[in-house]
């Protein structure tokens, strides 16, 4: 349709879906990935499983989102289309008991990859593995290959360069310099969906679960499951508080209900029934060996009083003394300022030249609102380029 194609850089989540949808509109479309495969880090999405996207209403979903225009993104390209598209190249998926969605079980996270490439190449999307992006002006992308530079012509140029979580996968934030020289504000990259160093030591309970669990940081609250570590605490609830204590002044407090469904009152009577406590903890509150053993932890005094007891169910503290190193995290929050960018998400300093997925100031929790975000905004960019090409 064009002289040049358009250039898209990191065959990631974003990436790959912008191009899918530039190849369906009859774009020319050519990838190059720093790695010698695509999608590093979409083969270690998700937590407690290969979670690719989650099946709550749509008005719930775009909630999860901190930035207004990836809300109008997802809604334009949500859940059931990402459900939608996967059943188009072959996987099918299931909701598991929690809302996320799977494929199916049979189905390992390496053949959706799989399914998905073969896709892109039935459109003809070139994909050229080992293309470390290096910098780019207002008609060329330069990348570093087999050492040397070499310049690239581009109609359009995508850049999907990720956050700078998993080093490991290709996700570094090697990008910044250069964008901080052209003078294009990026919000300072933060851990994200990050677990907790506390001032525990926790080696007694490692690798331990407290299931069906609420945590609550002011008035924050969230249900869910953490695990214990040789560090601190993981989990899901815990990831989704990230963004409420991240401005904090550590170290911090936050409070573990064991019994979320039942009221203090309640707890209280039945640890007032008469016999040993930790019977009581087991056999009327049916709390886990790990729970516990967490409260075995606490003075005999209070181990011992059924009220003071009560109140430490509904309320354990856990003191967090930071969070987890940002190579460690599953995400980053900050990244290139929506200031920048215009509704399509091309830069206004190079209006040829967009920003996707997890390079973008955004956030939301684990649980499939990630790989939903960066599907959704390389749809969304697709769209843009096609509108603005028909306009011209």
């Amino acid at each position: 349709m064009c002289g040049n194609p358009i250039v898209i850089i990191g065959a990631g989540p974003a990436g790959l879906m912008a191009a899918q949808h530039l190849a369906v509109l009859g774009y020319e479309v050519h990838v190059y990935e720093q790695n010698k495969a695509a999608a590093r880090k979409f083969l270690v999405a998700g937590d407690g499983g290969f979670n690719l996207t989650h099946s709550e209403p749509i008005a719930d979903f775009v909630n999860k989102y901190d930035a207004p225009l990836i809300k109008s993104m997802v809604r334009t390209f949500d859940n059931q289309s990402t459900v939608e598209w996967l059943s188009q190249i072959g996987i099918p998926t299931y909701v598991g008991s929690s809302g996320k969605v799977f494929p199916e079980r049979q189905i390992k996270p390496i053949q959706v990859l799989q399914a998905w490439l073969a896709h892109l190449k039935s459109l003809k999307v070139s994909i050229f593995y080992q293309h470390r992006f290096v910098d780019f002006d207002e008609e060329y992308v330069y990348l570093y290959h087999k050492g040397e530079v070499i310049s690239k012509k581009y109609e359009k140029l995508i850049l999907g360069l990720g956050g700078a979580s998993w080093k490991k996968t290709g996700s570094d934030a090697s990008w910044l310099p250069i964008f901080e020289q052209k003078g294009i504000k990026v919000e300072p990259l933060q851990a994200a969906n990050s677990g907790y160093d506390t001032s525990v030591d926790w080696s007694e309970i490692e690798g331990q679960v407290l299931k069906n669990i609420q945590i609550s940081f002011h008035h924050e609250k969230k249900l869910g499951e953490i695990v214990f570590t040789k560090y601190g605490v993981e989990g899901s609830p815990l990831y989704y508080m990230n963004r409420f204590i991240r401005g904090q002044v550590f170290p911090i407090d936050l409070l573990i209900d064991l019994k979320p469904n039942m009221p203090i009152d309640a707890v209280v009577d039945k640890l007032s029934c008469g016999g040993k406590i930790g019977a009581l903890l087991k056999d009327k509150l049916k709390l886990s060996k790990t729970a516990i053993t967490l409260l075995r932890r606490l003075e005999k005094e209070i181990f011992t009083d059924p009220v003071m007891l009560s109140k430490f169910i509904k309320e354990y503290p856990i003191q967090v003394t930071g969070l987890r190193p940002i190579d460690e995290v599953i995400s980053t929050a900050g990244g290139v300022s929506f200031e920048e960018l215009d509704e399509n998400l091309a830069l206004y300093r190079f209006p040829k030249i967009y920003c996707i997925g997890e390079m973008l100031d955004w956030e939301a929790p684990t649980g499939g609102y990630l790989l939903q975000g960066c599907f959704s905004t390389g749809a969304w960019v697709a769209k843009g380029i096609s509108r603005s090409n028909n306009v011209e």
